[in-house]
């Protein structure tokens, strides 16, 4: 949500900004609205003073018994009642327009974040380890297939598409590897496990962006509750409605769940195995911050999401995204690509975003100093820490040999029973 106030200031910074996602011509139309509220306000509260002063008039008309200008003055009053109640129900329509119109424009980017229409404008910050040397490598769906540890048809006659069937030490691995993504996370790294609800109201949605832009990505229940596209919704709005002792700051949470998301907007892509799917675990960061604060917790942030990859060996690059390429509610993203052998390229598989105070407005968020009479919105932060399917999915095709099995990374062994690979008779 944006502060009508500022834009009042900078029309051409959110013109530019909002151009740029294709919204040209949205800061003049929240300007128009914005003129047309405060024209109703200015009119409606002049009518009221009007209406006062012609009340105080009736009683004095009375009093010298004058009844003809009593009369007259009441009508008088009866009409600025009905012009007032117009410009009053004219205020609400353009308020309720202009609060409609500033939920559905995104973030303003920050200064630093690259221009650009899409992702072939990000720019690669840093890369971190060698891509393995994998003679013919195989591609993680054909691996687990191979195995008869992954099975996609049968998800598909319960479930349909996008969906899998992991068994035997494929499906501990994934949960290896959520148990690990968390106690890193929490014992390393300072963050507080949350078990948060699965299933939230539209206001949840509201405060984090999703609603009422991304409703088509989302799955909902017949009791009008959505399912989580991810905990970041369930883990921000824990601090919706509050104000907070700004010495308890920063929070940071996480917090490994199930996700689900219809893809919509996917339709082609990702089709076969685990990359692209409607119900995926991740291990979810979120942080709450005062206003200077977040700039240096989103590269905390980050930091703490690389480290995961570090630690299982996995290469990767981390990419700084261009404004086109950045979601809604960002100011700034980095975004964590890992290498995947079969398609000789790198692919998301975190991505850690500072939203500044957009979240916070649209859930009332906010941070006080002992001492000060004041208020000021918090600032929010997300990132993977990691998806889970999706770093099994660069394990299986990292760590494979020519015979199909899966060697199992050495931090990965202790949650494994001391498993050291994975084939077909494991």
């Amino acid at each position: 949500m944006h502060d009508i106030r500022a834009l009042r200031d900078q029309p051409d910074l959110y013109e530019m900004a909002w151009a740029a996602k294709g919204r040209s011509g949205a800061s003049a139309e929240a300007l128009q609205l914005d003129q047309q509220v405060r024209a109703s306000r200015s009119a409606s509260e002049a009518a009221q003073a009007r209406r006062n002063d012609l009340s105080r008039r009736i009683g004095q008309a009375k009093a010298a018994k004058d009844e003809a200008a009593a009369a007259r003055l009441f009508n008088e009053v009866e009409a600025l009642k009905a012009e007032a109640a117009g410009d009053a129900e004219r205020a609400k329509a353009a308020e309720e327009a202009l609060r409609d119109l500033l939920a559905s424009l995104p973030n303003l980017p920050a200064q630093d974040v690259p221009p650009g229409e899409d992702e072939a404008s990000n720019v690669e910050i840093r890369r971190w380890g060698e891509p393995f040397a994998i003679q013919a490598p195989r591609n993680h769906a054909d691996l687990g297939e191979a195995l008869g540890l992954m099975d996609f048809e049968a998800a598909a006659r319960m479930s349909g598409a996008r969906f899998v069937v992991l068994k035997g030490p494929l499906a501990r691995l994934e949960r290896a590897l959520g148990q690990f993504m968390l106690d890193i996370q929490t014992l390393e790294h300072g963050y507080t496990e949350v078990s948060p609800p699965l299933l939230v109201r539209d206001i949840a949605l509201f405060g984090t962006s999703q609603l009422p832009k991304f409703s088509e990505d989302l799955f909902r229940t017949t009791d009008d509750r959505w399912l989580i596209p991810t905990a970041e919704v369930s883990l921000t709005n824990l601090v919706r409605e509050q104000i907070l002792a700004a010495e308890t700051l920063p929070l940071r949470l996480t917090a490994l769940t199930p996700c689900f998301r219809s893809e919509a907007g996917a339709s082609g892509r990702d089709t076969r195995g685990m990359i692209r799917q409607h119900q995926f675990y991740k291990v979810e960061l979120v942080s709450i911050t005062e206003p200077d604060q977040s700039d240096a917790e989103h590269e905390r942030m980050v930091s703490c999401a690389e480290a995961v990859l570090k630690r299982l060996d996995l290469p990767f690059r981390t990419m700084l995204l261009c404004r086109g390429d950045m979601g809604f509610s960002a100011r700034r993203t980095y975004d964590l690509e890992v290498w995947l052998p079969s398609e000789g390229r790198y692919r998301e598989i975190s991505s850690c975003s500072n939203c500044g105070d957009f979240q916070a407005r649209r859930m009332d968020a906010r941070t006080k100093s002992a001492g000060e009479k004041g208020t000021r919105y918090v600032h929010t932060l997300n990132g993977s820490g990691l998806a889970v399917g999706r770093t099994l999915v660069a394990l299986l095709e990292n760590y494979q040999d020519e015979g199909g099995r899966i060697a199992i990374p050495q931090v990965l062994q202790a949650y494994m029973g001391g498993v050291t690979h994975i084939d077909g008779n494991a």
